[in-house]
């Protein structure tokens, strides 16, 4: 039986662990008091209603809004037990350890080979045959290479849009990351190159931390271990994926659940 993650405290399985998270737009105070372990080896999904903040908190976890003017994040956020916001924190190797997926794919303008190696190369790997090695390894664990490992050399713009999303996944995998971050990966793609990444998803896991934004109530209770129902900013309850949906703590949870908002 899988167990409920702690609103507070950290155990021996959780990856990453956001206390008391605060993330504000200047004045606007977008996240309030996040409080949420996500388990090493599972799929947590945030689900809630658009503009509650999913997104908003899936990019703290990497510490992307230092890259967005006028965005501060505060309070705790725990990779592994260390502060990836602390004073001897490098962005650099956070966002190396932990790769981030988007709602829409977005491969780079190079060959679909280039496109994988891309982060090894720019971390110093530069010797052919160990990005031939990454490109195949990532390309597999993406379940995309027996489709593109006779045209590496053609334009990744080629490529479906289903496929140009595992290619995107493969490109995340490429630097062996820790943890896989998804923000709606699959609500611009049609229903069976859904069905392939949430496959996908479940064969991740084996070696990877997921965490999942989806505006898919249906999508989370497919593929996710824990759920955190996220509105208006604040997380309302988290926990098996399973008891979020059938037996919800919270009445604004249920409601949500049942359509009667969002």
């Amino acid at each position: 039986m899988i167990e409920t993650p702690q609103s507070s405290g950290a155990t021996t399985a959780d990856k990453i662990v956001a206390k008391d998270v605060d993330i504000f737009y200047g004045s606007f105070h977008a996240i309030k008091k996040a409080t949420l372990s996500m388990k090493s080896e599972h799929v947590t999904a945030l689900i809630g209603p658009s503009g509650c903040g999913k997104s908003t908190f899936l990019r703290a976890l990497d510490r992307m809004h230092d890259l967005t003017p006028g965005a501060r994040v505060e309070g705790t956020i725990l990779l592994d037990g260390e502060d990836i916001y602390g004073a001897d924190a490098d962005p650099v190797v956070i966002r190396h350890r932990i790769g981030m997926v988007f709602q829409r794919p977005n491969p780079f303008p190079k060959t679909i080979y280039e496109n994988v190696v891309y982060g090894p190369r720019i971390h110093g790997e530069h010797s052919k045959a160990k990005l031939d090695e990454i490109a195949e390894r990532a390309l597999r664990q993406a379940a995309l290479w027996d489709e593109v490992k006779d045209r590496m050399q053609r334009s990744a713009l080629d490529l479906s849009g289903g496929q140009q999303q595992r290619l995107c996944i493969a490109r995340a995998v490429a630097l062996d990351p820790e943890v896989i971050l998804m923000d709606e990966p699959a609500s611009a793609l049609d229903p069976i190159a859904t069905s392939k990444i949430e496959d996908l998803i479940g064969q991740l896991t084996e070696q990877f931390t997921v965490v999942i934004v989806t505006h898919s109530m249906q999508q989370a209770a497919r593929i996710s271990d824990f759920t955190a129902f996220f509105h208006l900013g604040e997380i309302v309850e988290v926990g098996p994926t399973n008891q979020i949906f059938t037996h919800p703590k919270e009445k604004r949870t249920e409601d949500y659940i049942t359509g009667r908002f969002g």
